[in-house]
């Protein structure tokens, strides 16, 4: 089999130490292909405390009700630990909640947006877990929307937390949220002025977002996001004492040691094939790989003979290994080019040929 790769980046590699990490769990993983740099223990269940507001985030942003205005009913009163502060009767808009409920980790900004957007609190944690099932959380339970564990508990893997995020930073609204340092909210009673929790923001120049969290019972919880050179990187890091110091360790290792590399190009697609001319893939395939990588990589290619293929029908797959381990798979397609029609005369004259 052939192996094929185009080098996007030329890079000298960095050797790196054994990483050692003071988490519980903690996972790096590539935003863009999901794949997982670095783990460990990923897959234990563990409490994860207010970065359960992730999930009650892009419900409220998906709701497409961000402008609608919110009178804040007393059921926020049951709310405790860390708030923002708001008052029954209040009147506020649903995006300011969520501001709110990411920057300041509002628990009784969790409680309002869940009994607005479901009509009560029950109903919305239903919805979290449908989202999660969606997503494939597969070890993932909420009970609540704000991750506060006395009563019950919220319970989640580092591998979990990871492929929610990357699902929410997919959603603009979303990052834009996450990554604002500081924000002003005006209601009918007062004016807030928050500022985010999340210390990377001001201390680590390549973060782009996240969420904190703590519980007594399940400690520093967080999860956040990086950018830098075109790589997106993804750290969710479960009972870690050093978490901020963790996040910004496992984010060097990542942008230290990988460079992301133009696998297939969407430009120069193009194969020998008995079967079809002009196949196309509708997009460049990249993928972050280690320098030694490189040489691992093939592609193959597998076509549908159809006999009188449609402009833009699908008629086969690309996949990419890593070594024996599939790492990508992508449609491939065909572009049938239309004969131009023959006039009537044209065709009259062919006849006498």
């Amino acid at each position: 089999m052939k192996k094929i790769i185009i080098l996007l980046l030329i890079f000298v590699p960095i050797k790196i130490k054994a990483l050692d990490v003071s988490s519980r769990s903690a996972i790096l993983m590539d935003e863009d292909s999901g794949r997982i740099l670095y783990a460990k223990d990923i897959d234990s269940k563990r409490l994860i405390a207010s970065t359960t507001k992730i999930m009650t985030a892009i419900l409220a942003i998906e709701s497409n009700k961000l402008n609608d205005k919110v009178i804040i009913k007393d059921d926020i009163l049951k709310a405790y630990g860390s708030n923002i502060y708001i008052s029954v009767d209040e009147e506020i808009l649903l995006k300011d909640l969520i501001y709110g409920l990411m920057l300041r980790s509002g628990n009784d900004a969790a409680i309002a947006i869940s009994s607005y957007v479901s009509n009560n609190t029950d109903d919305f944690v239903v919805l979290m877990n449908k989202k999660a099932k969606e997503i494939g959380m597969t070890n993932t339970y909420f009970c609540n929307p704000h991750g506060l564990d006395e009563v019950c508990e919220n319970i989640s893997t580092a591998r979990d937390m990871a492929l929610l995020t990357r699902y929410a930073n997919k959603n603009n609204i979303y990052k834009k949220i996450v990554g604002t340092k500081r924000y002003i909210a005006k209601t009918n009673l007062k004016t807030y002025d928050w500022y985010n929790k999340n210390k990377l923001l001001t201390t680590y120049e390549y973060t782009t977002g996240g969420k904190t969290g703590f519980t007594k019972k399940a400690r520093r919880t967080l999860v956040s996001s990086a950018t830098k050179n075109g790589i997106n990187l993804i750290v969710v890091t479960l009972n870690d004492p050093n978490d901020f110091t963790t996040h910004k360790k496992l984010y060097e290792y990542g942008f230290n040691n990988y460079r992301k590399y133009l696998i297939l190009s969407k430009k120069e697609f193009g194969f020998k094939n008995n079967y079809y001319d002009n196949l196309y893939i509708n997009s460049d395939i990249y993928y972050l790989l280690k320098k030694d990588e490189i040489d691992d990589i093939y592609v193959k290619y597998k076509l549908d003979k159809i006999e009188e293929p449609k402009d833009r029908d699908k008629v086969g797959i690309v996949e990419i290994y890593i070594g024996n381990k599939k790492i990508i798979t992508s449609d491939i397609f065909i572009e049938v080019k239309n004969k131009r029609k023959e006039s009537i005369f044209k065709k009259i004259l062919n006849i006498f040929k």
